[in-house]
């Protein structure tokens, strides 16, 4: 099933200002119904599912997929969805959340580089090294925990050298066959404050809930702030931020969806060709099993 989701509407350009006060969070849906969008997620999926096998089988490729956002997003839901039909095997998720003591006695980056795909294979970071330029700017007494030598005196220094960090990380990544996707779900801030409501009023969903998302509600605006500046200096050709609007849970899926399998699908990948030799191999296999 064909879609008209165009990725390309929801880039950050290299370089480009970001204002996200001005970037909606809620667009016209791309489904008319509950069974057009099952539908069209169906779609994706099975494009994901053929793109996946090709993508391990080729072996040339890695894809890391990148989730970032304010807490009740969608984050889970839209991995939960959007991989429904994927291999397992080849797919792995990781979520990180606090550094531990062992993970503070490495750069930054470290904790995550361990977590990298292989070629082959789809890895997913719900969240991951951006929150060493998101949450720890936000909240900066964080930097003395982490003990960087010769620690420079302002705060943007210290952004901008993880800005450079982050963006050289990915462009080694890049070189090397590794495509980055990074998608942030662009949530408003009375979404957010229904979503958690939900989280109170109905009891299958408490469990979801804690002070600290409260506490965090009150940074709001900081951590626009991160975010514009974070996506405007790490945005690239070729790793590329992409803002999706996200309230509406299932309009942000099938949008994350085509992301996704478009960013395959340009790889223009193909099953490994069998040469003559490895045929006649195949075939004298043959003979033994029809025996």
């Amino acid at each position: 099933m064909t879609t008209k989701i165009k990725p390309k509407d929801f880039r950050v350009r290299r370089g480009a200002a970001v204002d996200l006060k001005n970037l909606p969070t809620a667009i016209d849906p791309f489904y008319s119904s509950k069974e057009d969008y099952q539908a069209i997620l169906d779609g994706q999926v099975a494009r994901l599912v053929e793109q996946q096998e090709l993508l391990y089988a080729s072996d040339c490729y890695a894809l890391l997929i990148i989730f970032q956002a304010m807490d009740g997003a969608g984050k889970d839901g839209a991995i939960r969805h959007v991989m429904s039909g994927v291999n397992p095997q080849g797919c792995q998720v990781f979520s990180y959340r606090h550094p531990s003591p062992i993970e503070l006695q490495h750069d930054f980056l470290w904790r995550t580089t361990r977590d990298l795909p292989e070629r082959g294979r789809i890895g997913i970071f719900n969240r991951s090294y951006y929150e060493e330029v998101l949450v720890v700017r936000v909240h900066p007494e964080l930097l003395a925990s982490e003990v960087v030598p010769d620690a420079p005196l302002d705060d943007e220094t210290v952004w901008r050298r993880r800005y450079r960090s982050i963006a050289n990380l990915e462009s080694h990544l890049h070189a090397n066959g590794t495509r980055i996707v990074k998608i942030y779900l662009h949530l408003s801030k009375d979404e957010q404050r229904k979503r958690f409501l939900a989280r109170i009023d109905e009891a299958d969903k408490n469990w979801k809930f804690s002070q600290a998302d409260i506490e965090e509600r009150k940074y709001w605006k900081s951590y626009m702030t991160a975010y514009e500046q974070c996506m405007k200096h790490t945005s690239t050709r070729d790793s590329p931020w992409y803002v999706v609007p996200a309230d509406d849970k299932e309009n942000a899926r099938l949008i994350v969806a085509q992301i996704v399998v478009r960013a395959l699908e340009r790889l223009k990948m193909s099953y490994p060709e069998t040469s003559e030799e490895r045929r006649r191999e195949l075939l004298s296999f043959r003979k033994v099993l029809a025996q």
